[in-house]
C-alpha cells in the first residue's frame, strides 16, 4: 500500500473489501493494522463501506463479537445452500446447520450482511431451491449474490460429472431458478440491481457497484487485480515472490494499456449486467458517433426479439434477456 499510494491522488476511498481467501483468519489488530496503513496512505471518505468475506464455518460466536468491535460494517457470508448434499458435491467445508446457526449469530451483531446462493444445482427442485431462498429471507438477510452453478476444469465437481458420479448442468433447470429468484426476491421488496446481485433499498454493495460503474480501484495481495480507468493490472500469484519483491520496493504486477475497443466492451458487458444499463450519451461523449451507430444498430436485433429495450436513451436488458445478458453484450463487442 506504501509503494503504490501514488496511484489514486486526489481520489477517495469509498470502499475497503477483505477477501476473497479466508479473511476472516485475521485478529482484530491485524485488521485494524490494514485499516491504518489504508488511512495513513490514502484519502478516505467519512463512513466507507468495510466489507470482510467468510465462511459459515470460519465465523464462531467469539469471531463475530469480535469483528463486530472492528471497523469492518459489512459481512459476505459464503452460504451457497442449505442442503446437505448440495454441500458436499460442491465441496464445502460447511454444513447446513453450521450455515443457520451462523446467520442466526451475524444478524445479533450486523445489520448490513450479504449471502451467496448457488442455483442451478442438477437434482435442485424448484420446492427445495425456495426452501433455501425462504431460509434467506427468515433471517431478515438484506442482500442476496446469487450464481448459477459452473463446472470449472479439473475440480472436484468436473472430475464427478466426468465419471458420470453427478449429473450434468442443465442450463433449464438453472433459468427456472433465476426467475423464481426473481419473483420471490421481489415480492421480499429487494431490487434486482445487477443480474446476480439482490439488495434492498440502502444495501446494494458499494464495493460491487463500483467496479460495475467503471471506478478505479486497487487490489492488494498475491493476484489481485486493478483498475485506474485506462490500464488494468494484476499481482503474480505467487505467494513467495510476492513477499520478496515487496522486500526489495518492487512492485510483483503486470499492466496492460485497455483500447478504446477494450474500455467500450467492458462498458457494454458490466452495463447491462445493471439496471443502470448502457447510456447513449455516454458512448458518444466517451467513444465517438461511430461507436454509438454502431451500437444501436448491433442491438437491433435483440431489441426485435425483446431481450434489450430503450428507456430513456438507455440500452437495459428486458426480464427475458437478464438470463442471457452476457451472450448479447458479447455480441455488441467491437472486435478489431
Amino acid at each position: 500500500m506504501e509503494l503504490r499510494k501514488g496511484e489514486l491522488q486526489g481520489l477517495f476511498i469509498e470502499t475497503i473489501y477483505f477477501g476473497g481467501g479466508t479473511p476472516s483468519l485475521l485478529k482484530n489488530y491485524e485488521i485494524q493494522s490494514i485499516l491504518d496503513a489504508i488511512y495513513k496512505n490514502y484519502k478516505v471518505v467519512k463512513n466507507p463501506e468495510i466489507t470482510l468475506e467468510a465462511n459459515p464455518d470460519d465465523l464462531s460466536e467469539d469471531v463475530i463479537k469480535e469483528l463486530s468491535k472492528s471497523k469492518i460494517n459489512r459481512l459476505s457470508i459464503g452460504i451457497q445452500s442449505f442442503f446437505e448434499d448440495d454441500l458436499k458435491s460442491m465441496n464445502r467445508a460447511h454444513n447446513a446447520e453450521e450455515a443457520k446457526a451462523c446467520l442466526s449469530l451475524a444478524t445479533q451483531y450486523f445489520d448490513n450482511i450479504t449471502v451467496d446462493l448457488i442455483y442451478g444445482i442438477p437434482n435442485m427442485s424448484l420446492e427445495k431451491w425456495d426452501k433455501n431462498l425462504e431460509t434467506v429471507f427468515s433471517f431478515g438477510i438484506n442482500h442476496i449474490s446469487s450464481y448459477a452453478l459452473t463446472v470449472e476444469t479439473n475440480t472436484a465437481l468436473d472430475n464427478f460429472i466426468k465419471k458420470g458420479k453427478y449429473p450434468t448442468i442443465d442450463e433449464d433447470l438453472a433459468l427456472q431458478h433465476f426467475n423464481h429468484l426473481i419473483e420471490k426476491t421481489a415480492e421480499q421488496g429487494f431490487v434486482h440491481y445487477e443480474i446476480s446481485n439482490f439488495g434492498k433499498p440502502d444495501y446494494f454493495s458499494k464495493h460491487n457497484t463500483s467496479y460495475w460503474q467503471g471506478k478505479p480501484y486497487l487490489g492488494i495481495g498475491p493476484s489481485a487485480h486493478s483498475f485506474n480507468g485506462n490500464e488494468r493490472s494484476w499481482n503474480v500469484r505467487n505467494n513467495s515472490i510476492y513477499i520478496n519483491s515487496l522486500s526489495y520496493g518492487v512492485l510483483p504486477m503486470e499492466t496492460e494499456t485497455l483500447s478504446l475497443e477494450n474500455r467500450f466492451n467492458e462498458y457494454i458487458m458490466t452495463g447491462l449486467r445493471t439496471i443502470w444499463g448502457v447510456s447513449f450519451e455516454k458512448i458518444e461523449n466517451e467513444f465517438g458517433k461511430d461507436y454509438l451507430k454502431n451500437l444501436k444498430k448491433s442491438s437491433a436485433k435483440f431489441i426485435e426479439e425483446g431481450l434489450l429495450i430503450i428507456e430513456g436513451g438507455t440500452l437495459k436488458a428486458t426480464q427475458k434477456g437478464k438470463f442471457l445478458v452476457d451472450g448479447i453484450a458479447s455480441e455488441l463487442f467491437i472486435v478489431k
